[in-house]
């Protein structure tokens, strides 16, 4: 009354065959993707393929009789059935469970607070991050020797089986605000193939507790924790410092976090206890610090299209000078005049020398706001028609304000006053 798990995991494999296009006849369907064909191979037709200097035969047989049931039988010349038969239905194992995770729909998962639920303490909605490798904003070596390190990981199950290690890997992401930790964790997992896991230590009511969250996750998963650092130094959880080491490297970890990734973010991690950041419970510490001139050339690439500008030489200038921002606050600025780049470049050149310690992320929506302003200017031509009828509808299409009831007389006077400076 069950599926034959190998037959499906054999289907897969031979779909997957460029050769399945040299059979007489072949199924098509339309796969997830709008525009992916996907190849299915006929009831009885045949398919070749090659394993270790052998070749092979694959019959896609199906009877027409009424108890007949779905068949693939393999054809292997005698003189090749020891020596290639059992390596070669390993390898169709391996392969299919690739396809597999390479087609699954990844999923983040929240934790829950604990109401005894029959469901367990995790929800889940589709991961569809669109960060990837390619639009974070990093050196290009760095990222890299990231991606290597996530390949090798990968492959490395027996390695770490034969060295008595649990089959895990740990990353600590510590920089300031908005230099895009959140969205490299979204590249990762896409990169892996992996479902997130974001623990909310808020939401956890003890060390217990904590552990129950990680007996109820699965394998192929990133395992999430923001802002360790602020928890740690704050003690606003119920969670304890023993809690957090034991959830890093405890008995409990190596028991249940086989083919896992870790991810801590941090703001810093100088005041944090030695014994959170040695090696077996962070095996990768990588910095992300304010954009350089080189992340700027990616950030103005992705959102402006731009390889290069007549203005990049006065960017890189004050890049040199020792000012920077953000990647949050640059995008944000590129965002707002994506529809001229030259006047995107300005406004970052203007926010570095102004902004340009790091510390000026307040004056962003500021300059923001100017720049919509000076926009509406260049178009009108008119300053007080531009103000009444232009400024006050983008500054509100910008920030999401509302209409302000008169009762609200405080903010109708804050906005006036803002009115008056523009």
């Amino acid at each position: 009354m069950q599926e034959n798990q190998l037959y499906r995991k054999v289907y897969v494999y031979l779909n997957s065959l460029t050769s399945i296009e040299d059979s007489d006849f072949t199924n098509l369907f339309t796969g997830k993707k709008s525009n992916e064909i996907i190849l299915g191979l006929d009831p009885n037709q045949i398919i070749e393929d090659d394993f270790l200097g052998a070749r092979v035969f694959w019959i896609n047989q199906e009877k027409n009789d009424t108890n007949a049931c779905r068949t693939f039988v393999l054809k292997v010349r005698k003189a090749d059935k020891r020596r290639i038969l059992r390596p070669y239905l390993q390898h169709i194992h391996t392969v299919s469970d690739e396809l597999d995770q390479k087609k699954k729909d990844l999923r983040l998962y929240v934790n829950i607070q604990n109401h005894h639920s029959q469901e367990g303490r995790w929800r889940s909605i589709p991961f569809t991050h669109p960060s990837t490798f390619e639009t974070i904003a990093m050196e290009s070596d760095l990222k890299n020797k990231v991606k290597s390190d996530l390949e090798s990981f990968l492959k490395a199950k027996q390695f770490y089986h034969r060295l008595g290690r649990v089959w895990k890997r740990s990353f600590l992401l510590y920089g300031p605000s908005g230099t895009g930790k959140s969205s490299f964790v979204a590249a990762m997992a896409k990169f892996l193939c992996y479902d997130v896991y974001d623990i909310d230590l808020s939401r956890v009511s003890d060390d217990s507790d904590l552990k129950m969250l990680l007996l109820q996750t699965k394998s192929k998963s990133v395992i999430l924790i923001e802002d360790l650092d602020r928890f740690l130094a704050n003690k606003s959880t119920a969670v304890s410092l023993s809690g957090v080491l034991n959830f890093m490297d405890g008995i409990l970890n190596s028991c249940c976090l086989e083919e896992r990734v870790m991810v801590f973010t941090m703001n810093g991690k100088e005041l944090i206890d030695p014994a959170v950041l040695r090696p077996g419970r962070i095996d990768v510490h990588i910095h992300f610090p304010l954009c350089d001139f080189s992340a700027f050339k990616t950030l103005a690439n992705s959102y402006l299209g731009l390889k290069d500008h007549k203005l990049f030489p006065q960017v890189e200038e004050v890049f040199q000078s020792g000012a920077s921002l953000s990647p949050a606050e640059i995008g944000e600025l590129m965002i707002a005049n994506r529809n001229s780049p030259s006047r995107a470049l300005k406004s970052v050149i203007t926010a570095l020398q102004t902004d340009g310690d790091g510390r000026g992320s307040s004056n962003i929506g500021r300059r923001l706001y100017d720049s919509w302003s000076r926009k509406s200017l260049d178009e009108t031509g008119d300053s007080s028609s531009m103000f009444r009828e232009n400024t006050v509808k983008e500054f509100k299409k910008l920030y999401g304000l509302l209409r302000i009831k008169s009762s609200r007389k405080a903010q109708s006077c804050d906005l006036s006053a803002e009115q008056k400076e523009g």
